[in-house]
């Protein structure tokens, strides 16, 4: 596999290449990247510029990230290249003060549209994409919505991002019955470390040609290569994220031996954590793209090598002896909390 090799985006028939950019930590406004520095305007720029230049075909965006500023900077690194890219971006994160100005409800998605164009400099979004489920808002109101945002020509095609199998199904149903466009992507953490959606969302993603963007190939930096076992040292992320990073419990000592152990198997095969990671994730035959998100220049320089990398069937096997289909070690990694699991009140009725 290499970045020349396009790959079909569902049944949408758009060619993509098997990296996409994310831009999460571009922007310097609350809102923006977590867990570390995020990237000035500027370098955000020369980065998005350069993985065009390595054949990087797809930016992925959301009208949250740094409350705007992402969109704003994605939007000035295209002039010039627009019509070369597939741009996708997200709504639903609240963009102000005023909680109406979040959600999947038709009124936020009629405005939310119109501020994502604007900071894009465009006049249309090649994937509009509900960033979470809204559990307060009809999922027919959303999808209607949105084809007729499809009929004025202001997006292309839509998609979800980490909706849970009944929602995909749901989606697709409604839309098939009320003669609507259905969704034509879902958005799902996906690496060795966060397996669990190999159960049940990338099947789904198949039977209905769903084009899936998988991010998180470093499992939020468990493969980045920090978190391994080197003489009871621990991360220097669990200091700055104790949320997430906290290892202290059993799923997560679990899950840091897993990190260290596929470490591990990584110097075996003479390649670097992050070249297995981002194979592995590009292995699934469900998966369309996997998103990227670089900080730096070198960050995406390693992330262009590791797009490179084939792995064998006893590579595969390998991985799967020390993390096992489908598993997650910490239910949050898997994406949205659905609310019944959430709170006790509802679990209890």
């Amino acid at each position: 596999m290499s970045l020349s090799e396009l790959r079909v985006f569902g049944r949408s028939g758009t060619p993509l290449s098997p990296l996409t950019l994310g831009t999460m930590n571009f922007g310097e406004r609350p809102g923006g990247a977590s867990g570390g520095a995020p990237t000035g305007a500027d370098e955000s720029i020369r980065i998005i510029q350069t993985a065009l230049d390595a054949g990087i075909t797809a930016v992925d965006t959301a009208d949250v990230y740094s409350q705007g500023e992402s969109e704003q900077v994605v939007g000035r690194a295209l002039r010039g290249r627009r019509d070369d890219v597939f741009l996708a971006t997200k709504f639903h994160g609240q963009m102000s003060a005023n909680p109406a100005h979040s959600g999947n409800s038709r009124r936020w998605i009629m405005q939310a549209v119109e501020g994502s164009l604007r900071r894009l400099q465009t006049d249309r979004i090649d994937l509009y994409q509900a960033h979470r489920p809204d559990y307060n808002t009809d999922v027919l109101e959303t999808i209607t919505a949105l084809n007729d945002l499809i009929r004025q020509g202001k997006i292309l095609y839509y998609g979800t991002s980490v909706f849970t199998p009944a929602q995909l199904v749901e989606a697709q149903w409604l839309a098939t019955t009320n003669h609507l466009i259905p969704p034509v992507a879902n958005q799902v953490p996906y690496s060795m470390l966060v397996r669990g959606n190999e159960r049940d969302v990338l099947p789904i993603a198949q039977q209905y040609g769903l084009g899936v963007l998988a991010y998180g190939p470093l499992a939020g930096g468990w493969l980045s290569g920090e978190f391994v076992l080197d003489a009871g040292k621990p991360p220097t992320r669990v200091h700055s994220l104790p949320g997430r990073y906290d290892i202290s419990g059993p799923s997560s000592e679990r899950k840091l031996l897993a990190s260290d152990s596929l470490a591990r198997l990584a110097d075996k095969l003479e390649i670097s954590l992050v070249e297995l990671a981002i194979g592995f994730a590009l292995n699934h035959p469900a998966v369309s793209s996997v998103i990227i998100r670089p900080r730096t220049e070198d960050h995406l320089k390693a992330y262009l090598k590791a797009a490179d990398t084939l792995l064998g069937e006893s590579v595969l096997d390998a991985i799967d002896e020390l993390v096992p289909p489908g598993t997650n070690f910490v239910e949050r990694d898997a994406g949205a909390v659905v609310p019944s699991l959430e709170y006790a009140e509802l679990r209890r009725r």
